[in-house]
């Protein structure tokens, strides 16, 4: 590989280190404290999470530059970093190149996650207005369903562990964490950070298991 293909890389894959920190990290902890917010009910979490947040200003346009775009890259370029990368983990069962090849993985699962959940919630909410306007009620019908009530915690599961696990790989990556003590110090504080997460994200899909009625939003839209 010459020096500036190799250059090149060096900056993309820090590019992506970055994203996956900010916004996409920020993003999942934001998204996993929205949801915990079904606690508090249909009505709370309908205006308060879903309405005010879908109700600012150019929130589009941040879905897509903010948000998609960088996951979309993120996601592109860890098939380029999988793609040229070896774990070797039948040969080296070394933690790093079993997490290597956890990050991997994970990656692949989140995105196949991501297009079921983008397309069960903010796509088809925008097909069928009834569901933005009871987010809660379409929610608790996906999780009536136990094959995606199972996908959602899996892939709600594998993005916090790619992120926990981006975190700990994103010190060595940057120079911050380069003795092995100081590795194994973020291994517990990032271990814990995937705790609170998973936490948050299970608290927040209990919260719509709460018995409230749930209409089908299909039966409203073609009685309009």
């Amino acid at each position: 590989m010459s020096a500036s293909i190799t250059n090149v890389h060096f900056l993309l894959r820090r590019i992506h280190s970055l994203l996956g920190l900010l916004p996409v990290g920020g993003f999942l902890c934001f998204h996993l404290w929205e949801n915990s917010q079904a606690r508090f009910g249909p009505a709370y979490y309908n205006h308060y999470v879903v309405e005010k947040i879908q109700g600012m200003n150019y929130v589009t346009l941040l879905e897509i530059f903010v948000i998609a775009l960088p996951i979309l890259y993120h996601a592109i370029y860890g098939v380029v970093i999988w793609w040229y990368g070896k774990a070797n983990v039948l040969s080296y069962g070394y933690a790093r190149n079993w997490m290597w090849w956890v990050q991997r993985v994970s990656g692949f699962g989140i995105f196949a996650f991501l297009v079921f959940h983008v397309g069960w919630t903010r796509i088809w909410a925008i097909w069928n207005p009834v569901i933005k306007e009871n987010m809660f009620a379409h929610m608790q019908r996906i999780f009536a369903d136990p094959v995606s009530l199972v996908a959602y915690g899996l892939g709600m599961t594998l993005a916090v562990v790619h992120l926990a696990n981006g975190l700990w790989t994103m010190g060595i990556t940057w120079g911050v964490t380069t003795g092995p003590q100081a590795q194994r110090i973020s291994r517990l504080v990032t271990v814990a950070v995937g705790a609170a997460l998973l936490f948050f994200g299970f608290h927040g899909m209990y919260g719509f298991f709460q018995d409230v009625p749930t209409p089908n939003p299909m039966t409203a839209l073609v009685g309009r």
